[in-house]
């Protein structure tokens, strides 16, 4: 089974390993080493928002998805970073209680795990962008590496929706990115397999749709450069567990 072909049976939470992938615009371009099992290997996403018209068709629509993904997490990052200066510039309230400093610490674990979440979000929309160049394309095997990087960054956009507090952005944001994930699902259906001109034309646009929904909520800017994903390890018995 070539590594395309199990992108049919992968879910949205496992890490792959990348080969070299070039990315849908000028300028931006994903060096990736040759994978070996066992080690770490780490990808470069295309730009969180390309300038210029949205990208269509399946491998464009998977790196997009993984700009999504990277970029929610690196806003999170972001935001999780500054939250700890702000903190630690502060200092501890000596009056503060006990309750209140126990209430502080399960907060700042709640906003540990939504990065992290995020985080393995974006690993998993890497390798859907990685899995591209390793066959010869089909829409079929295309279309699923789109459903998988796609199902994932609505994972991210979940994460972005509970760090902002669900505000009328972020859940706008976090419901266009589902539908996008609905539409690459469907896309890549038994019925369709990448090759429904219908379901691949609504997929596009619900990518762009969630895009934008995603610069609107600040996840993303245009033409802002998002740093390399690392996509974990790959070993036989790791893809035996993963059902890849």
């Amino acid at each position: 089974m070539s590594e395309r072909d199990r992108q049919e049976h992968m879910g949205t939470s496992h890490p792959g390993v990348p080969q070299p992938v070039e990315t849908p615009h000028p300028g931006v371009t994903q060096p990736v080493e040759t994978p070996h099992p066992g080690v770490t290997q780490p990808v470069e996403t295309p730009q969180a928002t390309p300038e210029g018209p949205p990208p269509t068709g399946h491998a464009a629509r998977t790196r997009s998805a993984a700009s999504r993904a990277a970029a929610v997490w690196h806003y999170l990052e972001q935001r999780s970073s500054d939250g700890k200066h702000e903190g630690e510039t502060a200092g501890d309230d000596k009056h503060e209680g006990e309750a209140a400093g126990d209430d502080k610490h399960k907060g700042e674990a709640v906003k540990k795990e939504i990065v992290w979440k995020a985080a393995h979000a974006a690993r998993v929309s890497a390798q859907a962008v990685a899995v591209l160049s390793t066959d010869a394309s089909t829409p079929a095997a295309d279309s699923r590496c789109a459903r998988n990087a796609s199902a994932s960054a609505a994972q991210a956009a979940q994460m972005g929706r509970l760090h902002d507090g669900a505000d009328e952005l972020s859940t706008a944001a976090c419901q266009a990115a589902v539908e996008a994930s609905r539409a690459a699902a469907d896309a890549a259906g038994t019925g369709a397999l990448g090759e429904d001109e219908t379901l691949n034309a609504r997929s596009d646009e619900a990518e762009a749709a969630a895009v934008a929904a995603a610069e609107r909520a600040g996840w993303m800017r245009p033409g802002r450069h998002v740093p390399p994903v690392p996509t974990g390890m790959r070993s036989p018995e790791l893809l035996s567990m993963m059902h890849l």
